[in-house]
């Protein structure tokens, strides 16, 4: 079966109020497309980063009383977890779909990380080729919506971010492409497969700094 892409019933999934009901339906709605999404994805990844590369599903299993407000599926060279390592997501919030590159706070290579942007701050802001930067965006914080978008960001912010990253023990940046829920590619699973491989193609040299 090929992949279907996501419609305005996976979104709606986060307007749902209670732990429960919103578990409930986004285990029965979101997560086997996610899975679906890490089966599929993974060969290209491993290829790209030139190891294998393991797909990990959001289970939300420490949540006891709050509803997730987003869910995700991340890649990462290790097996059993991915959170201390640099990884890849394709994930949800209540709007939009991301497409990031991640390293969040559990992880050491922040500081690798860090200091490669500070040395190849030119080669960073060029990343983007210039008719995306207004679809790719950085946060400093993987629990919250939004962030600044990478035409927004220019060397300052770069540079704060680098500086936060070596600074502030749970800092953490992500960086990736964020596509809204009315967008009608998010419905067209093969296009929308093209278009997060390409992603995760532009962010590769961003991936690879973090080692």
């Amino acid at each position: 079966m090929s992949f279907t892409g996501f419609n305005q019933k996976d979104f709606a999934v986060f307007e749902i109020e209670g732990l429960e009901p919103r578990m409930k339906a986004l285990i029965q709605n979101v997560r086997p497309k996610l899975h679906e999404l890490g089966d599929t994805l993974t060969p290209f990844l491993s290829a790209k980063c030139g190891e294998e590369m393991f797909p990990h599903v959001a289970k939300h299993a420490r949540r006891s009383v709050h509803p997730p407000a987003d869910t995700w599926v991340a890649w990462a060279t290790n097996k059993r977890g991915y959170k201390a390592l640099p990884h890849f997501q394709v994930g949800m919030f209540a709007d939009y779909l991301f497409i990031v590159l991640a390293v969040i706070y559990e992880s050491p290579n922040k500081m690798t990380l860090a200091q490669r942007l500070q040395q190849h701050e030119k080669k960073v802001l060029n990343m983007i080729p210039k008719d995306l930067q207004e679809q790719f965006y950085w946060s400093v914080d993987h629990t919250k919506p939004g962030g600044t978008k990478h035409s927004e960001l220019g060397k300052d912010g770069l540079q704060k971010i680098a500086d936060r990253l070596i600074t502030v023990k749970k800092s953490e940046v992500l960086c990736g492409r964020f596509i809204q829920k009315d967008d009608p590619l998010l419905q067209d699973g093969e296009a929308l497969i093209q278009t997060i491989e390409q992603t995760f193609d532009t962010l590769l040299p961003l991936y690879k700094m973090a080692f």
